[in-house]
């Protein structure tokens, strides 16, 4: 598809714009009418040239023209003020409602979107652009069409007074019109340059801010500058490129009505001697073509800013016209006995964006995990242990067959009672800015605050999560971006505590215990086995007491599931079960040297 035209991408807006449309019209009309009131100046001037200067005129009508004079200046100036009160706040209305529209849109994407994404691409289109629009909207767009209006109404009146010296003036828009045409296409392809390339160096900038411990460990400090210098120049140079095509428009702008003025007043002077044009009518003329200078040259510049918002706009649209490929059914389907019963069947998951010649991740996956079972899955790195467990909660969509709980396939379910009913703790723990409480109490069902304060020290206890409580402000400290004040076990045990407060019927364990030390992992696995007495559990394992924590072991291997048995069972007939034991007993056995 090819890029949309400045009509069709302004067409976009109706919606949004349609309820503030009454304020906008009478923002436009009071800007509007302060035009016309800047050209009707010229014409008091050259009533009082003809009427009034010379030697039988009668000074009391000098001091009208100048009374006059004034309150039309002071009305032009109410009309602005007037102008600016009535875009103003709805402009900023529109832009915060299209931001909450954006960032709600982003929440419902699929994972799968926020893989392909730079998040600086997305804060640039939800922050920088939106302001763009705001401004173009509450100034941009109305002085485009006053200024044009202007510029109309101006050569009526030169036209009225002398025809030649209208022509005159008009034959300067000519080689502005062919070079507008031009500048167009130029500029609006920097523009949307510089705007993709300012939203790649915000990722830089916000992946060098999150990833500032690694950098500084590896002594890349000089390596990601020099990256982001590159990056930085990119885009001087895109902007330097705007500037010059602006700039050159700008030339013609501004020097064509210049030239064109020094022919009319030579035309106005011959004119003048001739008889055929009055004094004050020439004055009329230059009066209305200084009027003008204004609109005429600030065209470019409103031109400019328009094609800067179109791209903007288009920006915007192509998120928000990204389908959403994960949606609760129009009809969802809920259990009547709501229980925990985890099933997959056949399950096979390629990524979206995958060759149709690629091979699935994973493949024919058979499960059954019974209510209030816990199962480990276990299996070498790069087996699809990860991405099983995102089809449950359907962070991905699985490519063929079926993950259901319950007895309803999981795309069937609504979406929000889904994730109530499963929660998950990932490896990689992402905490929010805000305190811990907040963020153990993330998914947990909304209780009186007596009840939400035993179920927190609940999920804090069985977590091991103590230490929180001994932080300056306790349990509502505020914790740094991502949880980055705490360390890799303190997180994970935060991020658990959050898993168990959810009170799940089906929990997602992805190897949440990595980061511990083997004596607290011992503590929280004791715990759990309590905790977890009526949840049915689904658990990626890397440590061979961590599989000793599961009722049954489901062996992964190359994306099918290999074995399924107790921990004993496998060891007893599956070689590659024990070769899979073997290899985390290894790795437990270096945490532990290290440690030591």
């Amino acid at each position: 598809m090819g890029v949309p035209t400045l009509r069709a991408t302004l067409a976009r807006l109706g919606p949004f714009v349609k309820p503030i449309l009454p304020r906008l019209s009478f923002g436009f009309l009071c800007a509007l009418g302060a035009g016309i009131i800047a050209l009707t100046i010229p014409q008091v001037l050259a009533w009082l040239v003809n009427n009034v200067l010379h030697t039988d005129g009668n000074g009391r009508d000098v001091w009208l023209a100048v009374a006059l004079v004034g309150g039309l200046g002071v009305l032009e100036a109410v009309l602005v003020f007037l102008r600016r009160q009535f875009v103003i706040t709805p402009a900023a209305r529109l832009e915060t409602q299209m931001r909450v529209r954006f960032y709600e849109h982003l929440q419902q994407l699929p994972v799968a979107f926020h893989d392909r994404w730079g998040s600086g691409q997305l804060l640039s289109r939800s922050m920088s652009d939106l302001s763009l629009l705001r401004r173009w909207l509450a100034f941009g767009a109305l002085m485009l069409v006053v200024s044009t209006v202007t510029v109309i109404t101006g050569l009526v009146l030169m036209f009225s007074s002398s025809w030649i010296l209208g022509t005159i003036y008009l034959v300067g828009a000519i080689p502005i019109t062919i070079r507008a045409f031009y500048f167009r296409n130029t500029f609006r392809a920097a523009s949307r340059l510089s705007q993709d390339q300012a939203g790649d160096l915000a990722t830089a900038v916000e992946e060098s801010v999150h990833g500032i411990r690694v950098i500084k460990a590896f002594g890349r400090g000089k390596h990601m500058y020099d990256g982001f210098r590159h990056q930085a120049k990119q885009l001087r140079d895109t902007e330097i490129i705007k500037a010059k095509t602006l700039g050159s428009f700008l030339f013609f702008v501004v020097s064509i009505p210049e030239i064109t003025l020094a022919a009319g007043l030579v035309a106005g002077l011959w004119l003048t001697t001739q008889g055929q044009l009055s004094v004050g009518a020439l004055v009329a003329y230059f009066a209305t073509a200084a009027v003008l200078a204004g609109p005429v040259e600030g065209m470019g510049m409103l031109l400019g800013m328009t094609l800067t918002t179109k791209t903007a706009l288009d920006r915007h649209f192509e998120v928000m016209d990204t389908p959403n490929t994960i949606a609760s059914p129009g009809n969802p389907l809920t259990p009547d006995n709501p229980r925990g019963h985890l099933e997959l069947r056949g399950v096979e998951f390629r990524f979206p964006d995958a060759t149709a010649q690629s091979t699935s991740i994973l493949q024919r996956i058979d499960l059954d995990i019974i209510p209030g079972e816990t199962m480990a899955l276990v299996g070498m790195t790069g087996s699809g242990k990860s991405t099983l467990l995102h089809l449950i909660p359907r962070l991905y969509e699985a490519s063929a067959g079926e993950v259901l709980i319950d007895g309803i396939d999981v795309r069937q379910w609504d979406l929000i009672a889904l994730r109530r009913e499963v929660a998950v703790a990932f490896e990689d723990t992402i905490l929010f800015s805000s305190s811990i409480r907040e963020n153990v109490l993330l998914g947990a069902p909304q209780l009186p605050h007596q009840q939400e304060e035993s179920l927190l020290n609940e999920a804090i206890d069985t977590a091991q999560a103590g230490f929180a409580r001994d932080l300056p402000q306790g349990l509502d400290t505020v914790i740094g971006e991502e949880g980055l004040s705490l360390s890799g076990g303190q997180r994970q045990r935060i991020a658990l505590a959050r898993a168990i407060a959810a009170k799940p019927r089906v929990l997602i364990l992805d190897d949440p215990l990595s980061a511990l030390d083997v004596r607290t992992e011992e503590a929280v696995t004791e715990r759990l086995r309590i905790t977890l007495a009526g949840t049915t559990t689904l658990i990626v394992a890397h440590r061979p007491s961590t599989v000793a924590l599961a009722d049954r072991v489901a062996l992964l291997r190359d994306g099918v599931i290999d074995d399924v048995g107790t921990h004993s069972e496998l060891l007893e007939r599956n070689d590659h079960y024990r070769f899979v034991i073997a290899s985390l007993e290894e790795e437990t056995a270096d945490t532990l040297n290290q440690e030591a």
